[in-house]
């Protein structure tokens, strides 16, 4: 892992994650805020780099839309879940299994009126937020890994820096980055991929192993990115550089 990524190039496919990555962090995920020179940013890559820039979050999609709104990039949504390969195009979601509301019902209640303790339903995942509530991660860890098994062998835990999330396996961010780099524009591109929390990390894997370029933004253990950059602004700016 080393300080500095070399140069974007023109010639790239570039995905970004958003949170910690693009926008700082907050203790609730609907307070962050998009300003003007993100969105011109993000609208001057897409052009540059003739299509080949999508977003990868744990977001949804139309989280993501009226976020970047009036932007419409391609993107994956809530770890590949749901897939918009192209600007325009429409949506594909997973499936919402009935026993993740089940599940759901039951962690809220048992954890109503804990403060700072905030859940986010996004289809087929449920995400529990600690970040306002740090010592309430290890209870709230314990929580779901009791009711995990009433979801079946098609779920897993993955653990963030400040929450968690009932995911499904297929729900990971190398799968949004390989099902993109087989489609025009992102194929025969070399694969950049900036993120800053541990669900980035397969995504890192991926790109490292079809010799693209890994960055992690402000990290805080170990990482498989080759390259880091130090807070969300040396990120935009390392980005900015090359438009």
């Amino acid at each position: 892992m080393t300080e500095g990524p070399g140069l974007l190039t023109l010639g790239d496919a570039l995905f970004l994650d958003i949170d910690g990555t693009l926008l700082e962090h907050q203790d609730h995920p609907e307070a962050v805020r998009v300003d003007d020179d993100l969105r011109a940013l993000l609208q001057n890559g897409f052009f540059r780099l003739e299509g080949a820039l999508a977003l990868i979050t744990g977001r949804t999609i139309a989280m993501v839309d009226h976020l970047f709104l009036p932007l419409e990039l391609p993107a994956a949504g809530i770890y590949g879940l749901e897939m918009r390969l192209a600007a325009g195009e429409p949506v594909t979601r997973a499936p919402e299994p009935g026993a993740l509301s089940r599940v759901t019902e039951t962690l809220t209640g048992r954890f109503a009126g804990v403060e700072g303790v905030y859940f986010e339903r996004k289809g087929p995942v449920l995400a529990i937020h600690t970040r306002a509530a740090p010592h309430m991660l290890e209870a709230v860890m314990k929580a779901a890994r009791e009711l995990l098994p009433e979801l079946g062998a098609d779920y897993r835990i993955a653990a963030g820096n400040a929450g968690l999330e009932l995911v499904p396996i297929a729900g990971v961010k190398a799968a949004a980055i390989e099902r993109f780099m087989a489609t025009a524009p992102f194929a025969g591109r070399r694969p950049v991929f900036l993120g800053d929390d541990t669900t980035d990390e397969s995504g890192f894997n991926f790109v490292n192993g079809c010799g693209g370029l890994s960055v992690r933004v402000k990290p805080n253990g170990p990482t498989a990115a080759r390259f880091t950059l130090p807070d969300v602004a040396s990120a935009r700016a390392w980005i900015g550089a090359a438009f």
